[in-house]
């Protein structure tokens, strides 16, 4: 990595092992026809997605000693739809589930859905109106374990009912685990009966999880809590706390490197940094 002061977004050496693998069996698979190596490190790269992720700053606004938006857009873009970004973070998940002594795929999933404003220029034909929580933007739908990672993730329009998102989660959620793996997915009552019973063709048992009447106010749910950790844990990165992105291939994207993140840490036993100074 070329000499400049660090940023608390970095990589760490140990941070970077973790995730290099798969970019450097990425970038051997994409030679350059002139077969120029690249004149940026691709460590630099992911370095500035992170420090974007955390900060939530402009394309124009990455610190000059970054690589510049042109060669980290293309980057971005790039590794979004070869599936690389998604390759790194189900690595590194997997790598954390057995750091735990659990098995690469869950038995049961958690599924909620989370409406975010959208930013100005995000088109209008990618978002919509919550009409339950009266959020104008998109919604972000998470399938996640019992440790709080994300097993599937799907954003659409916030206009997009419940079901429409947990039945999409399920079909992600079988792509994503060994057939059979997964038994049990628990959701609350925004799921109605037909994601149920979409789930059963799936051979997922889910299971809507109801609210005692008797209880005031928020009141965390055995399990189904891990999921509202997460999207706690997610929204410490900036560029999450509203949706920016004009794709929702992209907001999706975005998950995955906040996760990236966040797991890296995890393995490696560092925290991530607050916003505001000790």
């Amino acid at each position: 990595m070329t000499e400049r002061k660090p940023y608390a977004s970095d990589l760490s050496d140990e941070q970077w092992a973790l995730v290099e693998p798969v970019i450097t069996a990425w970038k051997a698979a994409h030679p350059s026809v002139s077969g120029h190596q690249g004149k940026y490190e691709m460590r630099e790269i992911v370095n500035a997605l992170l420090y974007q992720s955390r900060t939530g700053c402009q394309w124009n606004l990455l610190p000059h000693d970054l690589p510049p938006r042109s060669a980290v857009l293309y980057y971005y873009r790039t590794w979004r739809q070869d599936g690389i970004d998604k390759a790194i973070h189900d690595l590194l998940r997997w790598q954390v589930r057995e750091k735990h002594g659990r098995l690469a795929d869950p038995s049961l999933v958690v599924l909620d859905t989370q409406s975010v404003r959208a930013a100005a220029g995000v088109p209008a034909t990618t978002t919509g109106k919550d009409a339950a929580k009266k959020v104008p933007g998109r919604k972000r739908g998470l399938a996640v374990d019992v440790l709080g990672l994300v097993i599937a993730v799907v954003v659409t329009a916030a206009s997009i009912h419940d079901n429409a998102i947990g039945n999409a989660l399920l079909d992600r959620v079988a792509a994503a685990t060994e057939p059979g793996s997964v038994q049990t997915a628990l959701a609350d009552q925004g799921f109605k009966t037909s994601v149920v019973a979409h789930g059963a063709t799936r051979g997922i048992d889910v299971r809507i999880v109801e609210r005692n009447p008797d209880q005031a106010g928020f009141v965390p749910q055995p399990k189904r809590w891990v999921v509202e950790q997460t999207y706690g844990t997610m929204s410490l990165h900036r560029r999450l706390v509203r949706d920016y992105e004009h794709d929702p291939a992209s907001s999706e994207s975005r998950v995955y490197w906040a996760m990236t993140d966040v797991m890296t840490r995890r393995l490696t036993g560092t925290s991530t940094p607050a916003w505001r100074p000790a």
